[in-house]
């Protein structure tokens, strides 16, 4: 047997022990999958468009403003991954950019005692006020509550009887800040005191978000598994999708760094239907509601955070059922119906669904993926399980081929070499590949090992006799999504 030194040379006459270590058997490492999330500062120590290591919700407050929108979607996130390591992308307001306006009109003054309950990107805004208030003192006190919360991303101003709000990042995200009054209703005591009375102009007007292109490529070839992204506008998207496309992207045989982007979209069911098909992008998941006080890059947040649980556990699990936390469900008449979610899974929208206690639960999360090349409905990339599926085994495969094989010799089949030689041939990369394959099977990451190992074909390269080409026929791990029952029951007969 010849024993494969790689640092002992063979004429060494000195005595006595000489040891070389090798852990081309011992590496069973994996990823550290990452978190990044993208979005919009106000003030604060943090530079624009570099990416910093989240200490977590204080310290985004510090280095991203608590106003921000960076910062809510940090709390957002670690409401539902309070382990998991998570980087933040700040970006300043675009130059030119216009920060969307919203008001509350007082046009009745209260006559009894009472509290306002007022919800301002889902935040609760309690004031108690009394018998006799004019709407100018009750405009004054929800003004100063308003701007008394840190984390609050609107500024308000008291002008006679009017609140005006001004959101404190500039740019479409700030049209997505909703203003509500009584979100949990009288059951929960949130009703307005007699007399009261008021008038809400949403908030709209913001118009031009941040170029990303910049902030992406500070990320150079750090992975990201789970990215989260504030900005749903067209250019924003496409920029994400051209970082992580398949050519020559993060997902591309160059980079192999993969990735996968989480987005919310707040509109009416049918102006997601219109979004939703406008897309077609396997490394990008949208949720779609309608009429949450949650604004959607807290969702997002929430969604890419309790994902990044789930796969960093078992990439194959399926995601429905899964609880968010901190996000508000959109009002019963709100909700999207059990036809209109179908529709929207076949038109690139995820769905979620609202137990009776408010909580909101992932139904289907899905890629925007929706037809091939050639226009034509493809199903291929549709689940999400599926791209994180194929990121752990080509890393696992990845792990062991350069482990294994970092530094040996290549031989065609058939030649004779002493056993224990640092050789390898394509029969034996062959053997090694199934031997992985069927671990990754028995650990439930793949199916089918017999077909497996009767189809996958590693050949020495015609061209290059230093490259091993493989065709690797792998079948994933299904999920778990829908149990369909025909209840085909009987009568009892009467027995004479």
């Amino acid at each position: 047997m010849t024993v494969p030194f790689k640092q002992i040379p063979q004429n060494l006459r000195t005595p006595l022990f000489f040891a070389e270590i090798d852990n081309s058997h011992a590496n069973t490492a994996v990823a550290n999958q990452r978190a990044l999330l993208i979005g919009p500062m106000t003030t604060g120590a943090a530079a624009a468009n570099v990416p910093l290591l989240s200490a977590g919700t204080g310290d985004a407050n510090t280095q991203f403003g608590a106003n921000s929108v960076l910062a809510l979607m940090t709390a957002a996130y670690r409401q539902n991954d309070q382990f998991g390591e998570l980087w933040c992308l700040p970006l300043a307001d675009a130059g030119g950019a216009t920060a969307a306006t919203g008001s509350i009109a007082i046009t009745g003054a209260p006559t009894a005692n009472g509290t306002l309950s007022t919800y301002i990107a889902g935040q609760l805004v309690s004031v108690a006020v009394t018998s006799g208030q004019t709407t100018a003192q009750v405009a004054t006190a929800l003004a100063a509550a308003i701007n008394a919360i840190p984390g609050m991303p609107v500024t308000a101003v008291a002008s006679t009887s009017t609140v005006n709000l001004t959101a404190d990042n500039k740019g479409l995200v700030g049209n997505d800040i909703d203003i509500r009054f009584n979100y949990q209703g009288a059951a929960n005591g949130e009703v307005f005191p007699t007399g009261f009375a008021a008038t809400i102009t949403a908030m709209s007007g913001g118009v031009t978000n941040p170029t990303l292109t910049t902030a992406l490529g500070n990320l150079l070839d750090m992975p990201f598994d789970f990215i989260a992204c504030a900005f749903t506008d067209t250019t924003s998207m496409d920029a994400i999708k051209a970082f992580l496309n398949d050519s020559t992207g993060r997902w591309s045989w160059q980079q192999q760094v993969f990735g996968h982007a989480f987005y919310a979209y707040r509109a009416t069911w049918a102006n997601q239907t219109t979004f939703g098909t406008a897309r077609n992008n396997q490394h990008e998941t949208v949720m779609g509601f309608n009429d949450s006080p949650t604004p959607p890059w807290q969702w997002a947040s929430a969604i890419a955070a309790v994902t990044a649980v789930s796969v960093r556990a078992d990439p194959g699990i399926p995601m429905q059922t899964v609880a968010l936390t901190g996000v508000l469900a959109p009002p019963l008449q709100s909700r999207f119906n059990l036809s209109q979610r179908n529709t929207l899974l076949y038109d690139g929208i995820s769905t979620f669904t609202v137990a009776d206690d408010g909580t909101v639960a992932i139904e289907n999360l899905i890629t925007t993926y929706q037809t091939n090349a050639s226009g034509q409905p493809d199903n291929s990339y549709l689940e999400i399980e599926t791209m994180f599926l194929l990121t752990y085994v080509l890393r696992r495969l990845r792990t062991m081929v350069t482990t294994k094989y970092a530094r040996v010799k290549l031989a065609a089949d058939g030649t004779r070499f002493a056993p224990g030689s640092g050789i390898v041939t394509p029969k034996i990369i062959k053997a090694d590949q199934i031997a992985e394959y069927r671990a990754m099977e028995y650990e439930g990451y793949v199916q089918g090992s017999d077909i497996f190992a009767q189809s996958i074909i590693v050949e020495q390269n015609a061209s290059n006799p230093n490259r091993v080409d493989v065709l690797w026929p792998g079948t994933l791990i299904n999920q778990l999504r829908i149990f369909a029952l025909l209840a085909q029951f009987r009568l009892s007969t009467t027995q004479s």
